[in-house]
């Protein structure tokens, strides 16, 4: 599948995962969560080539998930933060997470605590009209041409 079919592929999914499908990418996004903004707290955080990280903070930039903000004249120097899209990416990482948690844990792992209460995050999908739990209900998929809804 090449990009031009993918961008116009009817799946959010698959749209999605041309952009996130790259280990480097996600872990930039959850990186920047953190807190980090700078190319090099992002490369000694990862332990990514320099080279790598370039491209895949370009790419992030111009898919609108961060945006480069001068943070130094002289010399020139600019940090990334994230745009809105970025910062609706943190369920899905938090879903990522909950993912490996419970099918790739094992050993000690990071744990996410509610700073204002304290208590460990527990990510769950819920589907807002019904109030279900996602994956605890049977789906449909209707695709953008099929009249039925």
């Amino acid at each position: 599948m090449d990009n031009e079919n993918i961008c116009n592929e009817p799946c959010p999914i698959v749209r999605s995962l041309a952009l996130f499908g790259d280990t480097w990418s996600i872990l930039i996004l959850r990186d920047a969560h953190a807190g980090l903004t700078r190319f090099d707290q992002f490369r000694k955080s990862l332990g990514i080539a320099p080279t790598i990280l370039t491209r895949r903070l370009a790419a992030l930039t111009d898919e609108g998930l961060l945006e480069k903000r001068r943070y130094s004249e002289h010399p020139p120097r600019e940090e990334y933060v994230l745009t809105a899209a970025g910062r609706d990416f943190l369920p899905v990482l938090f879903m990522i997470g909950e993912w490996g948690r419970q099918h790739r844990g094992g050993g000690k792992l990071v744990r996410f605590l509610d700073a204002e209460m304290g208590t460990e995050i527990k990510a769950v999908a819920v589907d807002e009209v019904t109030g279900a739990r996602i994956g605890t209900r049977p789906i449909r998929t209707v695709m953008p041409d099929d009249s039925s809804t």
